[in-house]
């Protein structure tokens, strides 16, 4: 009984994983099956492909689609981590009247449903002549009030005698928030760089309102129209398509795990 009550946990983790690994197996097998053998059982494709690749770059404009979800993402998250990073450390270690309104502002946005933000995001972009442009899809995620609430909480722990000293030394007050205060909240730099890459990626809905030419969509508005009328339903494509898609989050997950497991509790000192 005791071996079954040490196993037992392990196998609830084993079965977990499973499920949630399962689909990305299947994806990943049904890129390289051949059009009539998608709706097979079989995980392991009989005839392996790489057809699917080639002709996801030779019938679509995928590898812009995928150029241009890159570069949203990207500014998106440099404009996030800049801007939430020095909003949250003013809001925690300055004292200015209206603080606590101009915080509690902040965090009622997060309040607001993302469609009901629909409408008025497109009439900005409409009046100022942002539709169908980059910038009419990066405007609505510069800055998150999500980011400035985590990065508030985090700077809120760094010691103010630590801040204080090197005042003290001479140091101005951008040399003290790049030097000092960033590098104490790196493990929040780095969950929030992941969580607004992958949810500009990932974006879906304003994209597919605000861009109309198909040379500016992103990789899953482009995708969408595999199984739209404009090329039918080509599943093999819609799953090669995705596998690939699933690349640069990998990625931006590896070069950054590093850094929150290594701070996952915050000390204030090193």
């Amino acid at each position: 009984m005791e071996k079954i009550a040490k196993i037992w946990p392990y196998l609830l983790l084993i079965i977990g994983a499973f499920v949630m690994v399962f689909p990305f197996i299947w994806m990943l097998s049904t890129s390289f099956k051949a059009p009539i053998d998608i709706f097979s059982l079989n995980i392991i494709p009989e005839t392996p492909t790489l057809a699917n690749y080639t002709q996801i770059f030779e019938e679509s404009l995928f590898l812009r689609w995928f150029i241009n979800s890159i570069i949203i993402a990207l500014i998106t998250t440099i404009s996030v981590l800049f801007f939430d990073t020095l909003v949250g450390y003013i809001i925690a270690k300055f004292k200015f009247v209206g603080r606590t309104i101009l915080f509690i502002l902040i965090l009622s946005t997060l309040m607001i449903p993302t469609e009901m933000l629909i409408i008025p995001w497109y009439m900005m972009s409409s009046e100022f002549g942002w539709t169908d442009t980059y910038f009419g899809v990066l405007f609505p995620g510069l800055m998150t009030g999500f980011g400035v609430f985590l990065m508030r909480q985090f700077m809120e722990q760094i010691p103010e005698d630590l801040l204080n000293a090197a005042r003290i030394d001479g140091m101005n007050e951008y040399s003290i928030f790049f030097k000092i205060a960033v590098p104490q909240v790196w493990p929040a730099i780095s969950a929030l760089g992941i969580f607004t890459f992958l949810s500009n990626w990932n974006a879906f809905l304003w994209p597919l309102i605000v861009i109309e030419s198909s040379s500016l969509r992103t990789l899953p508005v482009g995708l969408s129209y595999f199984s739209s009328g404009e090329a039918e339903s080509k599943w093999h494509l819609i799953m090669t398509g995705a596998t690939i898609s699933v690349i640069p989050m990998i990625l931006v997950f590896i070069l950054l795990q590093r850094h929150i497991i290594k701070g996952i509790t915050l000390t204030g000192m090193k």
